[in-house]
């Protein structure tokens, strides 16, 4: 069985086609190989969204549902390695007034085949991080626009893959980033956007949420332990999740369109929560213990990032500290701040103080956003992390059927999500500066801000 390490080596950019050869990809009519920036991507309007999914697992089921009950959207193929979940969303697809999807399972490379279904032509990837890439580029490779769960690639070299085959196959490639779609988050992009805050000068980002309760369950016998996310603990260091905090910051500050992030210094603590958490639960000697100990990843991370423009951003992760959760969401200009976890506000000229409350609802309701003032009452009512994930996915669809750029380009994904590589890579040379690579080759000069 051809596992993700083999895939992507055999899918080396130079030697893809040559891979995908004998496939039913060829005759799909993948758009014309016209290599180049697709910044502002206007794909042809689709009449209808035909939606592939793959990954039934945790969240996969809900993101069936909610597709379900967007206009002008099917789910037409199911896949996943297990057949009982296939089949439980299977049943959600009907149970919702649609016809039975096909169903795909019983093997990691069951992907393929739906991938080159005629009738699929957006593919919605909702598996662990180490097939996002193979995944999205088979996708592509077949003629399907696709969306990818976050990160949507965890090393530098796999981002450079997903933007050259995005730009060789002229399809949209886009990570599903919800966050970007809360309401406070667009509260932030619509202060910006009308230059409440001034000029843009500081943000700062983050995903702090103490997880060990997960992994240190009674009676689990270690099952926690095998998930692919804590295999990524032990093997790695620096930012292992950085899009949900930094995304919505880049999109208050233009970044790849009108500036660029440049450099990147990243420190991290040694690893002290996970074991001592499991030292006081288990004792000192205990298997879970001793596991947690050997993990490489720091209590906290923090990164700065200096942009193009000169602007900066601090980026910190952290999942085994003992604080409430929160993203920071903070964009700071030259007018005033906004800082979330709780939402507060201030302005000039009275920014020595936040608002107070009543200052803050007036506020509020001057500078909704369209997209909750029009469809939060619908999306919260569809759910997915409080209605984020609706608003996100009914807005692709509405994109995709319209022949819009969308709000999420490659470009986007892979530059959020090269954190993950380059945090490391500055942890493990002392925290010295490395630089972030500019994935839109300089169309960030001319790219047009976010709407």
């Amino acid at each position: 069985m051809t596992r993700r390490r083999d895939f992507l080596k055999a899918a080396s950019f130079t030697g893809m086609a040559a891979v995908m050869s004998g496939t039913g990809c060829q005759t799909m009519g993948r758009p014309k190989n016209n290599a180049g920036s697709v910044m502002g991507l206007r794909a042809p309007a689709l009449d209808e969204v035909r939606v592939g999914f793959i990954g039934v697992g945790a969240r996969g089921p809900g993101a069936v549902k909610r597709l379900c009950n967007i206009p002008k959207t099917r789910v037409v193929a199911i896949c996943d390695v297990y057949e009982d979940r296939v089949a439980k969303s299977a049943a959600d697809v009907v149970a919702l007034g649609q016809k039975d999807p096909a169903r795909y399972f019983g093997s990691e490379e069951a992907f393929k085949k739906m991938c080159e279904r005629p009738d699929v032509n957006l593919v919605y990837v909702c598996t662990n991080w180490e097939w996002h890439v193979p995944m999205a580029l088979y996708a592509m490779q077949c003629g399907k626009h696709v969306c990818v769960e976050v990160p949507i690639a965890m090393t530098v070299e796999d981002c450079w893959l997903l933007v050259k085959m995005a730009e060789r196959t002229r399809l949209h490639c886009m990570m599903l980033e919800n966050v970007c779609y809360g309401e406070n988050e667009l509260l932030a992009l619509n202060l910006c956007r009308k230059g409440v805050l001034g000029e843009l000068v500081h943000g700062e980002a983050a995903y702090i949420h103490d997880g060990r309760g997960g992994y240190l369950k009674e009676n689990d016998n270690g099952e926690a332990f095998k998930q692919f996310r804590f295999k990524w603990y032990q093997r790695h260091t620096g930012n292992l999740y950085p899009t949900h905090g930094l995304g919505p910051v880049c999109q208050y500050m233009n970044i790849n369109r009108g500036d660029c992030l440049e450099s990147l210094a990243s420190m991290s603590t040694l690893p002290f929560g996970f074991g001592s958490a499991a030292a006081d639960k288990f004792g000192p000697e205990s298997p879970q213990a001793k596991t947690t100990r050997a993990i490489r990843m720091g209590d906290m991370n923090t990164s700065i990032i200096r942009t193009r423009l000169g602007k900066t951003i601090m980026v910190q992760f952290s999942l085994c500290s003992a604080r409430p959760y929160t993203r920071l969401n903070l964009i700071s200009g030259t007018k005033g701040t906004l800082a979330d976890f709780p939402l507060r506000v201030a302005l000039d000229p009275n920014s020595q103080d936040w608002m107070n409350d009543k200052a803050l609802q007036e506020l509020q309701a001057k500078y909704v956003h369209p997209l909750w003032s029009k469809h939060g009452e619908t999306a919260q009512k569809m759910g997915g992390h409080g209605g984020k994930d609706y608003l996100m996915e009914s807005r692709l669809c509405q994109c995709l059927l319209n022949g819009l750029p969308l709000d999420q380009d490659v470009y986007d994904g892979v530059t959020w999500s090269s954190l993950v590589g380059l945090s490391e890579q500055s942890v493990l040379n002392g925290g010295s500066a490395v630089e972030v690579p500019d994935f839109t080759r300089g169309a960030w000069r001319t790219a047009e801000p976010l709407g």
